[in-house]
């Protein structure tokens, strides 16, 4: 059995400083690390649980299957915020037929990020023992 220490997802931007500009600025991920330098640096950015790692440099936006979902508490305040940083909503907050807030967005390149949001009577938060 592999024993996995850590992970991330890795993107190859099409323009890195593009990228940087929106995960960083308008989405406003915290920088867990950087390294190298200049604009094929990487930048590495906390995700909840994970990170998010973008690094290198693609000739072709990443494959449209490829989508990033991030939950958050809110999706109707996040939807605000990512509106006054001049963030375009691919589809506004829908409440899903499995219970979900979904908001869609997507990033320079195109990449699909799924916002969402767990109601607090979602099977998602039931904690038995808790």
């Amino acid at each position: 059995m592999v024993h996995v220490l850590s992970s991330r997802t890795l993107l190859r931007p099409t323009d890195p400083e593009r990228s940087r500009a929106f995960y960083g600025g308008q989405l406003g991920l915290c920088v867990h690390r950087e390294f190298g330098t200049g604009p094929q640096r990487g930048t590495v950015y906390f995700l909840g649980g994970g990170f998010l790692e973008l690094s290198g440099r693609s000739e072709t936006p990443p494959d449209p299957s490829v989508r990033l979902w991030l939950q958050v508490k809110d999706v109707a305040a996040a939807q605000e915020e990512l509106l006054a940083a001049g963030v375009e909503i691919a589809r506004p907050p829908v409440r899903e037929p499995w219970g979900l807030i979904e908001m869609w967005i997507a990033d320079p390149d195109g990449t699909p990020i799924v916002l969402v949001e767990v109601p607090a009577d979602h099977p998602m938060r039931y904690r038995p023992g808790i």
